[in-house]
């Protein structure tokens, strides 16, 4: 069982960026990592991913660019640099974990076992 909170989240400016942290209770080493986002009357959706050892990521064609995932795993922590923010990235931001490792192709389309509660990011225009 593997417990993720995240934090970081909050209300800023369009243009500002944060940085998400995503901190899980066990060894995250042999998960690869997501970060997905739900903004209001909308269904979640991909943001990023990273394979187990950080070598390999994915990002969603909206954030590429201007969002940056990483982890750390000696500390068990996933992080997601968010910068030129937008009103439309207005969102509840979840972090996830998949047994998977993508290391050697894509990142996109895992199967998450283990989910945070959220952390919400409010751009204002």
């Amino acid at each position: 069982q593997v417990m993720l909170v995240e934090s970081g989240g909050g209300l800023l400016q369009a243009g500002g960026s944060l940085r998400l942290s995503c901190a899980a209770s066990g060894r995250i080493s042999s998960y690869s990592m997501g970060w997905f986002r739900q903004a209001p009357r909308k269904e979640r959706e991909f943001v990023a991913a990273i394979s187990w050892s950080g070598g390999n990521t994915a990002y969603a064609d909206s954030v590429k660019g201007r969002f940056t995932i990483s982890r750390d795993n000696a500390k068990n922590t996933v992080y997601l640099q968010v910068n030129s923010l937008k009103p439309e990235d207005t969102a509840v931001y979840y972090c996830a974990a998949s047994p998977e490792d993508c290391s050697g192709y894509g990142c996109y389309d895992l199967t998450y076992e283990y989910w945070g509660q959220g952390t919400q990011v409010t751009v204002s225009s």
